[in-house]
């Protein structure tokens, strides 16, 4: 596990960065690729497989060489990407492999994963190697394979190459249940537990469906937890289980993820609605009565009318997302009226600070809004009645003890602000994200303050931060703000008036921040081998 090559960044980082289009970023992956435990869920029988079984035998999806690697990562449109990653040393062989799991209900239910196997002669691409274990982001298609590099909407997968297995590391990336081949009918979205449990039973199929032969990476004994956006937060999920369990973790790395999941839904109704939080409520809301039971009676007492039927099974689908929108299924922006629930919401309908997010939170309200106003009054009446401890103010640090809200009550349960960490841990992101708001980090990082004050355990990259005296992520923070720089410019020079802010929220999350997080997890898994 090789750091990438960062102290180049700042010399080389304005002529890559030229080159760096949110559209096309990770496109082209065509050309990488050439064909080539457990219990039982609730309603399961003996007869039924265990938890991690693998079903049936590896597929070998496609066969990636480090040439044709570099070739693809050499292309202009992908020249920061290659920057960051450095030259791949080692081939790679992508398999589809099937495993057994549980649903949101501890239901007997499958799912499937992406296991990329290095290989080559190089001293780095046989023998015992560390697994990557890789919880991937928020996606709404219901036939989202990682496995599949083809797919050019697959940008974590190419990043999983160029980062992991090529630089000689297997890597362990499921779908999770809902998605691909899986049986489960809807996907058990931030269900803390259930996501946990999937990560766990895809490693444990993975292990044993790792490959023995010359020149093939077997399983080192090295274990390394990483994951971006929905999949920080399941990556940080799956620590906690493991630690509980008492299985071994090198290392984690949770990135850019809702970890205070019960305080950052608490600011979203108190009015700091996050860019695309139409998709995440739905299969937030969904996931959760799917899970808990008792969110709502009909789907009506949540979302307008106009949305509410079916609803419960949209998500994930097969539509693309401007299709749903197209179609009137889903607001693209609006989650909330713009007309106040009470006047006493008024300064909250849109939140105004911190300034630079305000035009996002404002985004998010507006006509053909998809949560009724009646239930957003009784959500933010509970949260008074029964305050979160980390927002708006904080106090306690900790989720709402006893929260009247069915859906609060919910959201505490899969809060993630309730464990210390015994493997060191690496917390990264930007604390401009528009999607998913750096409080969530903020409130981890108080949360294990509190737990134990200077813990030489944990350590947290804003890549968005200021540079300090003698700042060990100067290169990291330099880089970034070069790529923010040359966003705006671009943005600039095609006529946008704002400076080229709305073109810097529009990549934040999705193209921005990703690299630079994983060259510096990249170090830091390095730096505990």
């Amino acid at each position: 596990m090789k750091p990438g090559p960062i102290d180049r960044v700042m010399t080389e980082a304005s002529r890559a960065l030229r080159c760096w289009c949110p559209a096309l970023l990770f496109a082209g992956a065509t050309a990488l690729a050439s064909c080539g435990g457990g219990d039982h869920g609730s309603s399961g029988t003996p007869a039924d497989p265990p938890r991690g079984t693998l079903l049936g035998t590896p597929h070998l999806v496609s066969t990636v060489s480090a040439a044709d690697l570099l070739q693809q990562l050499g292309a202009p449109a992908n020249a920061q990407l290659l920057l960051l990653a450095g030259s791949p040393v080692c081939d790679i062989r992508v398999y589809h492999i099937e495993y057994e799991t549980v649903g949101g209900k501890g239901e007997a239910t499958t799912a499937s994963a992406a296991l990329m196997v290095p290989s080559g002669a190089g001293t780095d691409c046989h023998g015992g190697r560390p697994i990557v274990l890789y919880a991937h982001g928020t996606t709404t298609d219901r036939g989202f394979d990682i496995s599949n590099l083809q797919d050019s909407a697959n940008a974590e997968g190419l990043l999983m190459a160029a980062f992991f297995a090529s630089q000689g590391d297997i890597v362990v990336a499921p779908n999770y249940a809902g998605y691909d081949t899986s049986t489960l009918t809807y996907h058990p979205y931030l269900v803390g537990d259930q996501q946990s449990k999937d990560m766990i039973d895809a490693l444990t199929a993975a292990r044993r469906a790792i490959p023995a032969g010359l020149l093939l990476a077997a399983d080192g004994g090295e274990l390394f937890i990483t994951g971006y956006s929905q999949g920080g937060y399941v990556a940080m999920a799956t620590q906690r289980a493991m630690q509980a369990a008492g299985m071994t973790v090198t290392a984690a790395a949770p990135m850019s993820g809702p970890y205070a999941i019960a305080a950052f839904v608490d600011a979203v109704f108190g009015g700091e609605v996050n860019a695309g939080s139409p998709v995440f409520s739905t299969l937030m809301i969904t996931a959760y009565q799917k899970s808990h039971g008792d969110i709502y009676q009909d789907t009506t007492d949540i979302f307008e009318a106009q949305y509410a039927s079916g609803i419960d099974s949209l998500l994930p689908g097969t539509e693309p997302r401007s299709q749903l929108y197209a179609e009137g299924k889903l607001p693209q922006y609006a989650l909330f009226s713009a007309m106040p629930p009470d006047p006493a919401y008024a300064a909250m309908t849109p939140a105004t600070t911190p300034a630079n997010l305000a035009p996002v939170f404002a985004a998010g309200f507006g006509d053909g809004n998809l949560i009724t106003n009646a239930y957003r009054l009784d959500y933010l009446q509970d949260a008074v009645a029964h305050p979160d401890g980390g927002w708006p103010t904080l106090t306690t640090g900790v989720a709402a003890a006893a929260p009247a809200s069915p859906l609060r009550a919910a959201l505490k349960d899969n809060d993630l602000r309730d464990w210390m960490p015994t493997a060191p841990t690496l917390l990264c992101g930007g604390d401009g994200d528009p999607t998913v708001l750096w409080l969530n980090a903020e409130l981890m990082q108080d949360y294990w303050a509190r737990q134990a004050p200077a813990s030489p355990l944990v350590a947290v990259l804003d890549v968005d931060a200021a540079i300090t005296a003698n700042d060990p992520y100067a290169d990291y923070k330099n880089g970034f703000a070069a790529a923010k720089l040359l966003v705006e410019a671009a943005a600039v020079a095609q006529g946008a008036t704002d400076g080229g802010a709305a073109a810097v929220a529009a990549a934040y999350h999705s193209t921005l921040v990703p690299p630079f997080c994983l060259v510096a997890v990249r170090a830091f898994f390095s730096a505990h081998q």
